[in-house]
């Protein structure tokens, strides 16, 4: 298949700037084969700007990177037209969101109005500048980062923005013969300010990937399928300890990930597993817990688990 085809060769750049983490990046490329924007949480150093970087470079897309912070204006974002006195006309001046690959960096540190500039951008792939609407370059992908330790001066994201995330990735640290292998590839010269350096070369074209996603899209999925998709989207409906369950968007966005994690594993067909697999990385910034959970010490990620692990498995 394509998609497989062509997520060998992404993984195999991505591979001479990223060691290791080999599951966020399979998620990673589901969500670009899905059309879906993703959420990227760890404590900091943990490469997320580089695999965003590598990337970008590998699918020969336009990198753009907004540092949020909470003096950061929608215009700053998305362009204002300037008033030029030489010709007595206003000429628009384009924002960073033009770019077909935009990292949100720290997107909590900034406030709800720029958040919310965010939004349009992120559903309908086209922002509005003064009354006008301008279409925004194909593909156009989101890569929000956010930092879990550090709440003082951050700003928590509606749950309207949340749910345009397909994907909330978290990044835990490397296995040690990984983390071995960085301090090595370091120590032997390598630099994440230079990708050309590093080897990483574009490997696909914006025709490949478009038609990789048509592929995705056509990748079928059985009737027992989605009934255990949508089990799993009314179990976190009926929870005890779920306050906001998850979503009718939540369960197209779960099917459109799985079909994308089978086109990338060489299949036509979606499995359970592949359903199991995408549910935490879908519903865990979609899901409210009660605050009785909260206090017993249970995490989203727990509540999920325990939920996805009691649906009957369609054979």
């Amino acid at each position: 298949m394509l998609g497989a085809e062509a997520s060998d060769r992404i993984r195999e750049q991505v591979g001479k700037a990223i060691v290791g983490q080999g599951r966020v990046i399979d998620h990673v490329l589901a969500a670009v084969l899905a059309d879906g924007h993703v959420l990227l949480e760890s404590p900091p150093g943990l490469a997320k700007t580089l695999l965003v970087r590598a990337l970008s470079r590998a699918l020969n897309l336009d990198f753009g990177r907004v540092q949020f912070t909470p003096d950061l204006m929608p215009s700053d974002l998305v362009g204002t037209n300037v008033f030029d006195p030489r010709t007595a006309e206003f000429t628009l001046k384009r924002g960073p969101i033009f770019t077909a690959v935009l990292l949100a960096d720290e997107i909590n540190r900034t406030p709800p109005k720029t958040q919310s500039a965010l939004l349009e951008a992120m559903e309908e792939r086209r922002v509005t500048i003064d009354g006008d609407r301008l279409e925004l370059p194909y593909p156009f992908l989101v890569f929000a980062t956010q930092n879990p330790i550090e709440f003082e001066g951050t700003y928590p994201l509606p749950e309207a923005q949340q749910d345009r995330f397909m994907l909330k990735l978290t990044i835990d640290y490397s296995e040690p013969k990984d983390e071995i292998e960085i301090l090595k590839r370091h120590h032997a010269g390598f630099r994440s300010q230079s990708l050309e350096e590093a080897g990483i070369v574009p490997v696909l074209t914006t025709e490949e990937l478009k038609a990789a996603r048509q592929e995705t899209n056509s990748v079928k999925v059985d009737e027992k399928i989605l009934n255990y998709v949508y089990q799993i989207i009314s179990a976190t409906r009926s929870s005890n300890d779920v306050l906001v369950g998850a979503s009718p968007r939540a369960g197209l966005a779960l099917m459109s990930a799985s079909k994308a994690i089978a086109a990338i594993r060489g299949r036509d067909f979606v499995i359970p597993d592949d359903v199991k697999e995408l549910a935490l990385p879908v519903l865990r910034h979609r899901v409210i817990l009660r605050p009785e959970a909260e206090i017993e010490g249970l995490s989203i990620d727990q509540v999920l688990t325990a939920l996805v692990d009691a649906q009957d498995v369609p054979r």
